[in-house]
């Protein structure tokens, strides 16, 4: 096949699936970022657990899981969203001086 006639044939293709998914990527994405929450050696177990819950609205469960990561592996993340929303919920972490990090992607 000669160039031109290829260039015209691959030119007539449908745009590939693949730049579809490039367009729906960026920091307008629903969980583009997120909160992970440190250990430290100063908040007690049911500190974190309450503050966890405030900050997100989880179940009492939910917030011990996370609690029992933090503890065991040094951080969890705890929610994952757009960025108001995880400044938000950092900032409530943080009323107890929590440490907490906002991540991308």
């Amino acid at each position: 096949m000669n160039s031109s006639l290829a260039k015209r044939w691959t030119a007539s293709l449908p745009t590939p699936v693949t730049k579809q998914k490039e367009q729906n990527s960026g920091p307008d994405l629903h969980d583009a970022y997120r909160v992970v929450l440190f250990n430290d050696e100063v908040h007690s177990f049911d500190e974190v657990i309450e503050q966890i819950i405030k900050a997100i609205q989880c179940s009492r469960q939910k917030a011990e899981k996370h609690t029992w990561e933090v503890h065991t592996r040094g951080r969890s993340i705890v929610y994952a969203g757009p960025i108001f929303q995880c400044l938000k919920v950092s900032s409530i972490l943080e009323e107890i001086a929590l440490k907490t990090e906002i991540q991308t992607g």
